[in-house]
């Protein structure tokens, strides 16, 4: 493994961040632009994002599959209750509970984890980590919006959820997988460049709106601290022994371990802004979260080496 490599990939988002952060500070962009492209990302560029990730010439083993989605199912079935629960345990505000929640709960697989992933496992992993990222997409768009917004499943499901651009891209790769379908390159190519503009343009609206916090809100407070401990390190491992404790493979019990480790899901920032939410603590917790997974991420690939 390449440990460059990560290092590497990781510093060159941040570098995007900081165009956005710098752009923003400079007038290039503004509020609204951020807004509109936060809507882009979510109802465009990511679902083509995740229908190109089922497009690739090689295709995994397809008996491996229904194991790699029973782990997918397996991990938000430990993640989610355990969001509700650590920031109460945390002492967290009960307004910012939810934004904990979703920091806790869920990671920037998507943008940053298929990199990192073929850099520490090969390239062929990145087809099992598209497998494992299905019930993060899932659950994002129902736990994850619930989480921001406050409401719950008391409040009435919203079965549109179910139809959101990314959850339709969701269902349409989940079929090209098991149909083992082989997608022309005339469609494959457009879908793929579309969906490669989704990491620079959310990185560019989570820096952009760092821009708008103020220098001394940047440093973080103890509770975005506990919870990048809680998020880089020790809910990975928890999930990871716990997967192999039930007899799941060790190498796809160790690419699931890394993608939850991943920085916080950039979604959160957009999240935030397209439900008019104060995304101070979202940006907080992205911005820390990327910065030490420098330092976790390659921690953790050295314990499961």
């Amino acid at each position: 493994m390449d440990f460059q490599v990560i290092a590497t990939t990781m510093c060159s988002l941040f570098v995007i961040v900081i165009a956005g952060f710098f752009s923003h500070k400079r007038g290039i962009i503004n509020e609204e632009f951020e807004r509109k492209l936060s809507g882009f990302v979510i109802k465009v560029t990511c679902p083509a994002l995740i229908i190109s990730s089922t497009m690739g010439d090689k295709m995994p083993d397809r008996e491996h599959i229904p194991m790699l989605l029973l782990v997918s199912l397996l991990t938000y079935v430990i993640l989610i209750p355990l969001a509700y629960i650590q920031p109460v345990l945390m002492r967290v505000k009960p307004d910012l509970r939810g934004m904990y929640s979703f920091m806790l709960t869920y990671s920037n697989v998507g943008f940053i984890g298929y990199p990192v992933v073929a850099s520490i496992f090969g390239s062929d992993a990145v087809f099992y980590a598209c497998i494992l990222n299905v019930f993060n997409t899932i659950t994002v768009f129902i736990w994850g919006v619930m989480f921001i917004s406050g409401e719950s499943l008391k409040d009435g499901f919203r079965f549109r959820l179910f139809v959101s651009p990314a959850m339709i891209a969701t269902y349409i790769s989940v079929i090209i997988v098991i149909l083992n379908l082989h997608t022309p390159k005339a469609i494959a190519m457009p879908l793929s460049i579309l969906g490669n503009m989704t990491v620079p343009s959310s990185l560019i609206v989570i820096g952009a709106a760092l821009a708008e916090i103020p220098t001394r809100k940047m440093v973080g407070t103890p509770h975005i601290f506990i919870m990048c401990f809680l998020k880089l390190l020790v809910l990975p491992l928890l999930v990871y022994y716990a997967m192999i404790t039930i007899g799941i493979d060790i190498r796809i019990s160790s690419i699931n371990m890394i993608l939850i480790a991943m920085p916080v899901a950039s979604f959160g920032t957009m999240f935030c802004m397209q439900m008019g939410k104060d995304e101070t603590t979202m940006s907080q917790g992205t911005f820390w979260t990327t910065l030490l997974s420098l330092v976790s991420i390659p921690l953790l690939a050295m314990i499961i080496a």
